[in-house]
């Protein structure tokens, strides 16, 4: 099976779809002791000294330095493939967001990628084979209005795991990121939401915008991410690698 880590529903109901393994994303401590606010924490629970899902299944092994560690195995002996959450820092411009937003926005989406990664890599690297997909967005290349912490911190991601991919691709692992532009998820609806406010118009006039936005003039469905991301995690994608999709 896949794992696939993420916090967006539509993401996690196409993965259901494609026949993958859910897991939730790794806890990330925060900086200098602060907690990590209820609207960005990752839905985990501890659970005899490990985390849990919201079901109680286990989710990950025990914490080290404060983070989740994912289990290298699943609990069936079988290799582990890593699909990184997409997550998404708050709508908002630049001057609706102080220095501890930026922090919360860097830990949710940067260092979470890096810490999850930290946790798989050693294993992979082990057996010379590996998967790492990375659940972006279209705003690490085309910025979104806005999004000023998701268009600023995206980037930097897309950045790490570009590198990562040269530095492993020797070792049989691949590393790749899906760009999804609008797609029909709980997070477009947020979005559309914020603007909707922000604009003083109905939501539906947004979403009419964003489709009007894209050439195909709809928005993208669940399964159709879905579909990419469990072929970017087959045999049969062995040789592509450092990829935005």
């Amino acid at each position: 099976p896949v794992v696939v880590v993420d916090t967006n529903r539509g993401h996690v109901a196409a993965a259901r779809l494609m026949g993958l393994t859910l897991q939730p994303p790794a806890a990330v401590r925060h900086p200098a002791g602060r907690r990590q606010p209820r609207h960005l924490q990752p839905p985990l629970r501890e659970a005899r000294g490990g985390l849990a899902g919201p079901q109680g299944r286990p989710a990950a092994g025990p914490r080290a330095g404060g983070h989740a560690v994912l289990p290298d195995r699943l609990p069936d002996g079988r290799r582990r493939q890593g699909v990184r959450p997409p997550g998404g820092p708050p709508a908002g411009t630049f001057d609706k967001h102080d220095w501890n937003a930026w922090q919360d926005a860097v830990d949710l989406t940067l260092r979470s990628a890096v810490e999850l990664t930290r946790a798989v890599l050693p294993g992979m690297r082990e057996r010379h084979w590996g998967r790492i997909v990375a659940v972006n967005s279209i705003a690490a290349k085309q910025p979104v209005d806005n999004l000023m912490l998701s268009n600023s911190i995206r980037a930097a991601v897309t950045g790490f795991l570009r590198t990562l991919a040269n530095e492993v691709a020797a070792d049989g692992i691949t590393v790749n990121t899906i760009l999804p532009g609008y797609t029909r998820t709980e997070r477009v609806t947020h979005l559309a939401e914020a603007n909707a406010r922000k604009e003083g118009v109905d939501q539906k006039e947004i979403l009419g915008r964003f489709e009007r936005e894209i050439p195909m003039r709809r928005l993208g469905e669940p399964g159709e991410f879905g579909a990419l991301a469990a072929f970017l995690c087959s045999e049969r994608a062995s040789y592509i690698t450092a990829q935005s999709i």
